[in-house]
């Protein structure tokens, strides 16, 4: 059974970037659909990006054109790139894998395995 662990979060000012990470153990990570999610505090947990075992890549329309999601099979991790962060970007990360169809590929219910999550706070 794969497992994911999260890395990258931490504290950014609006406009600046950070790199996430998702690096998979236990099983190869090209097998499977690898999405992010995140959970604000109060909030119920959303879909931000996902990519494929196709390698088609899939965003939230509130992250399209400022996240990047890539995956390095190499290395066995996925990647969020996040650029212009805005304060509403403040969450906890969470990188989630499964097999389900492209449309469910939104969906948290489609994905088997959850890392324990990376936090981002975007504060001036």
């Amino acid at each position: 059974q794969v497992q994911l662990e999260e890395s990258g979060g931490g504290l950014v000012q609006p406009g600046g970037s950070l790199r996430l990470s998702c690096a998979a153990s236990g099983g190869t990570v090209s097998r499977y659909n690898v999405g992010w999610f995140r959970q604000a505090p109060g909030k119920e947990r959303v879909f931000v990006a996902a990519i494929r075992w196709t390698s088609s890549t899939h965003y939230a329309d509130s992250v399209k054109g400022r996240f990047t999601i890539s995956r390095d099979n190499a290395k066995n991790t996925v990647s969020l790139q996040m650029n212009t962060l805005e304060p509403e970007d403040t969450a906890i990360y969470y990188c989630a894998a499964g097999t389900t169809v492209l449309s469910n590929i939104h969906n948290p219910t489609g994905y088997h395995t959850w890392g324990q999550g990376t936090p981002v706070t975007v504060s001036a």
